[in-house]
């Protein structure tokens, strides 16, 4: 869901937990920055493995601390989506400013997201098919404890083929940018609508 972006904690200390691989959401994160007021140094909880420090740099995730983030927020409240970019004091603003001005936002997110190639994920129970707009692992861990077979499929499958695997009911998972840059969604849906139960989270709720 994070996508290409920068996020901004609100919470003022940020790491106190630590990081561990049992909490993914993904094998890699698709975030392009981290911005925290206090990052915790030294977590404290029995499942911590790596520092959130440690995980941004072995992912080569920029991040950075002692920013103000209160005032951060209500900018971005007040103004919505803005561009951004992580850098030193040292560094020269009129080349980061046209930097900015130059780099164009992506329209095509769920595309880079997205399963290339279904897969399934076996169990006795309910069949869903689970259409990949950028799904967190959490939601096919869930499925999967209610012992339903799931299906994951590419963004772009249509209504026939979801059609003819003949599953008890769809699921339109989470995922990055604006539902209008999904046109192979909607048509989709249309296709599926009346015929199959349907049920969708953030992005697949839009």
């Amino acid at each position: 869901s994070y996508y290409g972006q920068i996020i901004t904690f609100t919470y003022p200390l940020v790491g106190n937990y630590g990081v561990n691989r049992d909490d993914f959401e993904s094998i890699n994160p698709a975030v392009k920055g981290v911005v925290v007021r206090e990052a915790a140094e030294y977590p404290s909880n029995w499942r911590n493995q790596i520092t959130l420090s440690q995980f941004l740099k072995e992912k080569g995730i920029p991040g950075i601390a002692g920013i103000d983030t209160r005032k951060l927020t209500k900018l971005i409240r007040k103004e919505g989506t803005l561009k951004g970019i992580l850098a030193a004091e040292t560094a020269n603003k009129e080349e980061l400013l046209h930097h900015l001005r130059s780099v164009r936002l992506p329209v095509d997110q769920v595309h880079e997201v997205s399963s290339a190639k279904a897969f399934a994920s076996p169990g006795d129970g309910k069949r869903v098919a689970l259409v990949d707009y950028g799904v967190k692992s959490s939601i096919l861990r869930e499925l999967n404890k209610r012992n339903c077979y799931v299906t994951v499929v590419p963004y772009n499958t249509t209504a026939e083929e979801i059609l003819a695997m003949h599953p008890d009911g769809v699921m339109l998972s989470n995922g990055p940018g604006d539902p209008k840059d999904v046109p192979e969604a909607l048509e989709m849906i249309r296709g599926i609508q009346g015929k199959l139960p349907l049920f969708g989270i953030c992005l697949g709720h839009q």
